[in-house]
């Protein structure tokens, strides 16, 4: 087991992954930006050391600069959390060369899941159902339009290296296609240093599903059954559950999870990932594409199954065989995550930054919340707006919604606008409580969602809001910036408060 683990992430899972190597007696070791001097898994990790500078490129993303510090410092492994370099391949292969482990697969599994094209073709090659479509590599529009004039309209144009939504078009008709060829391209470049797209059918009406999988050295996968992310707004998931309730189904569970080891086997997949599926209204699945890290949403994972993702990780990474078999991996209740985002759902989810002036969790049997931040904690323009994610679980997926409800409204953050009521509004809805949810949902039924001032639980909301902020503002908008608050780079400051009383 190493003795020393150097953490290159920030916030949540940066808090995450301390604790993690705590369980296991590992020496955790921080690294932070200057916007992040005072953060507190800065603090919580038994060694800190600075990265000069704010932006992402210059901090957590600096390669060179990660890895001195894990050399100078004497760390055996570097754990990269999810987003920054979790994903890249030639940092994994960069660790290997200085003799320091990287806390995931290897750089030849990541290079190949990595490429939409390459993950595509190896996924078809081990039998698994593959979306209709054609791989743009090397083709003009024209050409490529030619190539997939069998396939019905609508029709998807993806980055090969994208995601999160960059790089990526729908094309609702033949005269549409040339311009969007063009713009997802150049959107790719631009976003990805690659123009390589591929062209896919389009579902309108698709479920996100996506199943666990954790592979050791030793040729050992197995499953940890499925997660569904429908709920999306901008491509970006914003809750996830466990079991997935368009699974109703036991067979295509196990199809599908199947499937998702048969692809981790074929890449020699070791560490944690995620293989990611559309699922159509008729049940049939397709492969989306495999996530080769630790995926934002693990905890719903870990509350059924009892398999704590982050500290297997780890020991995998450090040589340990899993000592459990698919067998012993079961479903036991039902576990619901949802993101809390310093953002404003009701002003085209603008982000909101400023100093978090109170901080409280929620607490109760059967929620768990996973932070970064605490009273005091600013939120900065730098990096990406999520807070923290609440997670519930419960016997019935009733029970969890419920245990959710009140864990949300139980939640204090005052400083900042959040998403929390918009996250409440979602979990009241019928059509959410329901379980018939796609991707589509939040355009469907929230497509100008305003925040309401009174809910059923009798919950106060945006008048106690309007009140705190004093200045007779509708809630959940902005405010022009003024010389208080010129530090906004967005030229707004957030004012909407969420506190229950």
């Amino acid at each position: 087991m190493f003795r020393k683990v150097l953490i290159a992430n920030r916030g949540e899972i940066a808090r995450r992954l301390v604790l993690a190597c705590h369980e296991l007696g590992i020496t955790a070791v921080a690294i932070y930006s200057d916007a992040d001097a005072e953060a507190p898994w800065v603090r919580l990790a038994d060694e800190r050391y600075n990265l000069p500078g704010v932006s992402a490129t210059e901090t957590y993303l600096n390669q060179t600069a990660v890895l001195d510090i894990a050399t100078a410092c004497g760390a055996e492994a570097i754990h990269p959390g999810y987003g920054f370099l979790s994903e890249n391949a030639a940092f994994a292969a960069a660790c290997a060369e200085r003799g320091i482990a990287f806390i995931g697969p290897g750089p030849e599994a990541i290079d190949l899941m990595g490429s939409k094209a390459k993950s595509r073709e190896i996924a078809e090659q081990a039998g698994v159902p593959i979306v209709p479509g054609v791989d743009g590599a090397g083709m003009s529009a024209a050409a490529l339009q030619t190539a997939v004039s069998h396939i019905e309209y609508p029709i998807l144009i993806k980055a090969s290296a994208g995601g999160g939504g960059k790089g990526m078009r729908v094309v609702w008709s033949a005269d549409e296609f040339a311009d969007a060829v063009q713009a997802a391209r150049s959107e790719a470049q631009n976003s990805f240093g690659d123009d390589h797209v591929l062209v896919e059918k389009y579902f309108t009406e698709i479920h996100h599903v996506e199943i666990q999988v954790l592979g050791d050295q030793h040729g050992n996968v197995l499953h940890l059954f499925e997660r569904e992310c429908s709920i999306q707004r901008r491509h970006q998931k914003i809750i996830e559950e466990t079991p997935a309730p368009v699974i109703q189904d036991d067979d295509l569970r196990q199809r599908m999870a199947a499937a998702a080891v048969s692809l981790a086997k074929a890449v020699n997949y070791s560490s944690a990932g995620t293989v990611e599926f559309i699922v159509d209204e008729k049940g049939g699945f397709y492969f989306l594409e495999m996530n080769t890290r630790l995926q934002v949403e693990h905890p719903v994972t870990e509350l059924v199954t009892g398999v704590d993702l982050a500290v297997w990780q780890i020991r995998i990474a450090s040589g340990e065989r899993l000592p459990f078999g698919q067998d012993d991996i079961q479903q036991r209740g039902h576990a619901i995550e949802c993101r809390v985002y310093a953002e404003d759902p009701a002003n085209n989810f603008l982000p909101s930054i400023g100093e978090i002036t109170r901080y409280e969790r929620p607490s109760g049997p059967g929620i768990r919340v996973d932070d970064g931040i605490e009273s005091g904690t600013a939120v900065s323009p730098y990096y990406d707006p999520m807070l923290a994610k609440v997670i519930t679980w419960g016997h019935s997926r009733e029970e969890a919604i419920g245990k959710m409800v009140r864990a949300l409204q139980q939640t204090v953050v005052l400083g900042v606008t959040t998403n929390i009521p918009y996250l409440l509004a979602i979990l009241q809805e019928p059509t959410f409580c329901s379980g018939h949810t796609s991707t589509s949902y939040l355009q469907q039924i929230f497509p100008n969602w305003q925040p309401e001032a009174l809910d059923d639980d009798g919950w106060l909301g945006a008048a106690v809001f309007e009140l705190l902020q004093g200045g007779g503002k509708k809630v959940g908008t902005a405010v022009t910036a003024t010389e208080s608050n010129a530090y906004d780079p967005w030229g707004e400051t957030a004012v909407w408060r969420n506190v229950r009383r």
